[in-house]
């Protein structure tokens, strides 16, 4: 029987493996697809189908640059045992690499990028590794940032990744912006670019709290928004003190060191996804329940 692309898609689909180990299975079982994916399971081939659909929300970020830009990437394992070991480690740099020479961001298309010294893809890569630790792997996301004159990059504990684009200024200062960025956690560079729909719920939120003072409405008003204008510094990076002097903003550093923060970006592990609380007790007697009703 031909083993046709429409087959191979077909068992990648269904097992998760890569496109050659499923087509040297299809070959070896004379293009049946069911006794493929038996072979498959039995050589551990087939371990991605399962465990795809496991929570994971620990893992590694992982910052590289070059001379045309620097690239920031989350990889994520279910286990922070896993994100510790070697082989996943050397998975992640490994893709990395493959993705900031190529400039890419896009996850799938990273995916299908070559790893260097293997010429395997990335998915095969990653079919490979969980089926050698037993866990899923992920690549959540991947950004990118073109250089414009300085590029600041900062890996705390392998775990917050931060790059800073920044015109004037120098190498040194933008490294400490981003430093300052893994520490402080701004949500924009400037005060007027918070979203409305941010600024609406804390106008909510601090407006219940100043009625319930019983001044005048005039007074209300101030204290609402003197709220909302420490909110709006609290959220930017230029409204922030700087966390090496508290005494100084960091728009102020800024701007003695003639220097604009374009953009930044800060990523970290696990930000976002909802983990999974493992009830230990519920599941033991989970376990004799199902003992009790096969005795």
């Amino acid at each position: 029987m031909a083993i046709t692309s429409e087959l191979v898609k077909e068992l990648r689909e269904r097992t998760g493996a890569g496109m050659m180990d499923c087509k040297r299975a299809l070959t070896a079982s004379g293009g049946d697809i069911e006794a493929a994916i038996v072979e498959m399971r039995k050589t551990g081939q087939a371990k991605a189908e399962k465990a795809s659909s496991r929570t994971t929300a620990e893992g590694i970020v992982i910052v590289k640059s070059n001379d045309a830009g620097a690239l920031v990437v989350e990889i994520n394992s279910e286990t922070d045992f896993v994100a510790r070991d070697a082989n996943f480690k050397s998975f992640a740099e490994s893709v990395v690499q493959a993705a900031l020479e190529a400039g890419q961001q896009d996850v799938d298309a990273i995916s299908q990028l070559k790893v260097a010294g293997s010429g395997e893809t990335v998915e095969h890569a990653r079919q490979q590794l969980i089926s050698k630790i037993g866990e899923n792997i992920v690549i959540r996301r991947a950004i990118y940032m073109p250089i414009a004159e300085n590029i600041g990059a900062y890996v705390h504990s392998g775990r917050i990744g931060v790059l800073v684009n920044m015109k004037g200024g120098d190498a040194d200062l933008a490294k400490d912006i981003a430093m300052h960025i893994a520490a402080s956690k701004p949500l924009v560079v400037n005060p007027n670019e918070v979203s409305k729909e941010y600024i609406d719920r804390e106008r909510e939120i601090f407006t219940a709290q100043a009625q319930e003072s019983g001044k005048p409405a005039e007074i209300i008003e101030k204290m609402i928004q003197g709220r909302i204008n420490k909110y709006l510094d609290e959220v930017s990076l230029l409204g922030q003190p700087y966390v090496k002097d508290p005494n100084t903003k960091v728009g102020q550093l800024l701007k003695s060191a003639n220097a604009v923060v374009t953009e930044f970006v800060r990523i970290e592990v696990g930000e976002g996804i909802e983990k999974k609380q493992d009830n230990f007790v519920a599941e033991v007697m989970a376990q004799v329940r199902e003992s009790s009703n096969e005795s």
